[in-house]
């Protein structure tokens, strides 16, 4: 999940370059990109998605009548996952959870066969956070929508995306706190300057995010050079764990690799740069 692209749900052929881009994901939109007479179309196009890759769909928001019928509309086999916008209580979270587990029933799937992935863009949805990412089993990730939250709290664009610390924080450790998989960051806007995005991407991972929102195609390469682990870092964790492998079979609990200090938490963050278990024993 490095890269999940949107795709406006109504414009087939965008759909179909989208899901053969290599992104990790794609969301078929129903909800802000689409105008009002398209929504049957988007619908019909996102069902018709299912199965063809790594599938979502942003419905539209429960503040208003839509999702409903959206859900309805693409709930089925195939489909990997519902993206719920505005998220901003349990409550809501939890209604949009039980529909979906309904229909996934009613089409002779798993209760749990599809995520639901909430949206957080307000600062109603971010005080609600841990509640929302215990609100179901069918919630398995958490992310955010940067233009939406900047809008709610007044936030002005810059470059070194500081206002963004708290938000990116919040979802990382409420993430963690409920046992779901880390977080989601959200979009950059600027679809044609691959630096921005870069540097957007490597902020979020730094404050422990493994993918990003993307919004054209050109950004999934740039998503995916930075969450995925370099050759460099892969060097490091073999060397560590080689280490530390060593110091343990001396009954050793801490030794040095390269001048580095290594106990069982540098040894940990190794193995899951390696993909691997990342539990240790103090």
């Amino acid at each position: 999940m490095r890269s999940l692209l949107f795709v406006p749900g109504h414009q087939g052929t965008r759909v179909d370059k989208a899901l053969a881009c290599g992104a990790d994901a794609v969301i078929v939109d129903l909800e802000d990109a689409v105008p009002a007479e398209a929504k049957s179309t988007a619908r019909a196009n996102a069902a018709a998605a299912r199965g063809r890759g790594q599938v979502f769909v942003r419905i539209n928001g429960v503040q208003g009548d839509l999702w409903r019928d959206d859900l309805a509309a693409v709930v089925g086999p195939g489909l990997a996952g519902i993206v719920l916008p505005k998220a901003e209580s349990q409550a809501e979270v939890m209604e949009v959870a039980e529909r979906v587990g309904s229909l996934a029933r009613s089409a002779g799937l798993n209760d749990a066969a599809i995520e639901v992935l909430p949206l957080i863009e307000s600062a109603a949805g971010v005080e609600a956070l841990p509640a929302i990412a215990r609100s179901s089993a069918l919630v398995r990730r958490l992310s955010f929508g940067v233009a939406d939250y900047s809008l709610d709290l007044g936030l002005l664009p810059v470059d070194d995306e500081s206002p963004l610390a708290y938000i990116r924080s919040r979802l990382t450790h409420v993430s963690r706190a409920a046992g779901l998989a880390p977080p989601i960051d959200s979009v950059v806007v600027e679809v044609r300057d691959a630096a921005r995005f870069l540097a957007s991407a490597r902020r979020a991972r730094a404050f422990g995010m493994v993918g990003k929102l993307c919004l054209h195609p050109d950004q999934v390469g740039l998503a995916h050079e930075v969450f995925t682990p370099s050759e460099a870092e892969l060097r490091w964790a073999r060397a560590i764990l080689g280490a530390w492998q060593e110091a343990t079979a001396r009954g050793e609990s801490a030794t040095t690799c390269a001048g580095e200090f290594v106990d069982g938490p540098v040894a940990a963050r190794a193995r899951r740069l390696l993909g691997s278990d990342s539990d240790y024993v103090e």
